[in-house]
């Protein structure tokens, strides 16, 4: 089934679905709740999605046994793709009835790049680490505008996916340093001062193009306030990426999600 199909009714798997990003995406949990009702079932089932496949390298040591679980939801996708012998499963279940064919290449894309957390050597440059940002970050709004039937440009996506997928890096690097993960090609206050304000522009060069992200697809966009905050964080004190010290003033994030529900993202 996909995105033009009639949606499933709500269901026991779409409920384990946002409590598992209720649990796992505090962020994305509440820029959900903040979308249209329409629009729910199929945010939930692809950041429920995204939590699995992020958590696959994580929850052993055998590196073996993790690259067993991003194939196991390989496998789910080309089923999806296929439209046929779809597994039975709380997240892929109702994920099957909003992704399209094609987001399931675009989400198959994502779990390759997943493949880098399983092991500890660094990027191999920083070409590498910018596509894997656009694989994790990019990918998830190119398949979720299908998922939801709007228009994003390809444009939109590519700079809003990276502004957004740097801002969630920045704030993961305490632990992804603690874990033995080198997460910059280049790690120097400077280069993240750089990277930063790069984001920056091309956010704003997204948001400038405002106009061309269809209604429908627009939710997948709500925390690009948020992401603004945790850049300009960066860039003034880039110390901070290192201590954990880069979440917003709750009140400030607050406000960020209520004007993007109002379409000011």
């Amino acid at each position: 089934m996909t995105s033009s199909s009639p949606a499933a009714p709500w269901s026991d798997d779409l409920t384990a679905c946002a409590e598992l990003v209720e649990r796992g995406d505090v962020p994305r949990f509440r820029a959900t709740m903040a979308a249209p009702v329409s629009a729910r079932p199929a945010l939930f089932a692809l950041y429920a999605f995204n939590i699995e496949v992020s958590r696959a390298p994580w929850v052993t040591q055998e590196p073996m046994i993790a690259e067993m679980r991003l194939q196991w939801w390989r496998d789910a996708l080309e089923e999806i793709g296929k439209g046929e012998g779809i597994r039975r499963h709380e997240v892929v279940t109702p994920l099957s009835h909003y992704l399209t064919p094609e987001g399931a290449g675009v989400l198959d894309g994502l779990i390759e790049a997943r493949r880098w957390d399983i092991w500890k050597e660094p990027f191999e440059d920083d070409a590498h680490f910018r596509r894997y940002l656009d694989a994790t970050s990019a990918g998830l709004l190119r398949a979720g505008a299908g998922m939801l039937g709007g228009d994003l440009p390809e444009a939109v996506a590519a700079d809003a996916g990276f502004a957004l997928g740097l801002a969630a890096w920045f704030r993961a690097i305490p632990e992804l340093e603690n874990a033995q993960r080198m997460p910059l090609p280049d790690g120097r206050e400077s280069t993240v001062r750089d990277l930063a304000d790069e984001a920056l522009t091309r956010l704003a060069a997204a948001r400038a193009q405002r106009g061309a992200v269809g209604k429908a697809a627009a939710p997948l966009l709500s925390l690009a306030p948020e992401a603004a905050m945790v850049l300009k964080l960066a860039r003034k004190e880039p110390a901070r990426v290192k201590h954990a010290a880069l979440d917003p003033a709750p009140l400030a994030a607050r406000l960020g999600l209520l004007r993007a529900s109002l379409g000011r993202w």
